[in-house]
């Protein structure tokens, strides 16, 4: 049997293929610094299980939002959350990526039952962790009182 030998062309495009290889794009589009706004459309929704205890009176979970529409760098939907006490909030919610955060802002309608339906407001800087799951921060208001905390949603 003869053995095999490597002709020099041979060597350079091997040298060549796997150069390439190395200096590859390591900015994938699954690489948190190369979110785009369209990462944001679709559904979000809150990690685990039904929230029905709420480590604070003041926490909320069951976070749901629907980015249906963009312009620019900023994403909007429907946005729905369920507070402590059984405070249900409804409306719509809006936010600009810029880099792997998303400043953000809900507005709408808490209600609970037995109570009149009252204004409420979130905002706070979100942070996306991969293209599937952003960390959200928020504190706002309603006429049932102060909320905050933090909610993890992943993209349904």
């Amino acid at each position: 049997m003869r053995p095999s030998h490597l002709t020099a062309p041979t060597v350079i495009a091997l040298t060549v293929l796997l150069a390439g290889c190395v200096f590859q794009n390591t900015n994938s589009p699954t690489s948190p610094d190369t979110l785009s706004l369209a990462t944001l459309m679709g559904n979000w929704a809150s990690t685990g299980t039904v929230t029905t205890s709420y480590p604070t009176p003041q926490a909320c979970g069951n976070f749901q939002w629907a980015v249906t529409s963009s312009s620019g760098q900023t994403a909007s939907g429907t946005f729905s959350a369920t507070c402590a006490g059984g405070v249900a909030l409804s409306g719509t919610a809006s936010g600009t990526l810029s880099g792997t955060s998303v400043t953000w802002t809900a507005t709408g309608q808490a209600t609970e039952p037995g109570l009149p339906a009252c204004p409420f407001t979130l905002n706070g800087t979100a942070t996306l962790s991969t293209p599937t799951t952003i960390a959200i921060p928020y504190s706002g208001t309603t006429c049932f009182g102060p909320i905050s905390g933090t909610e993890t949603l992943t993209k349904q």
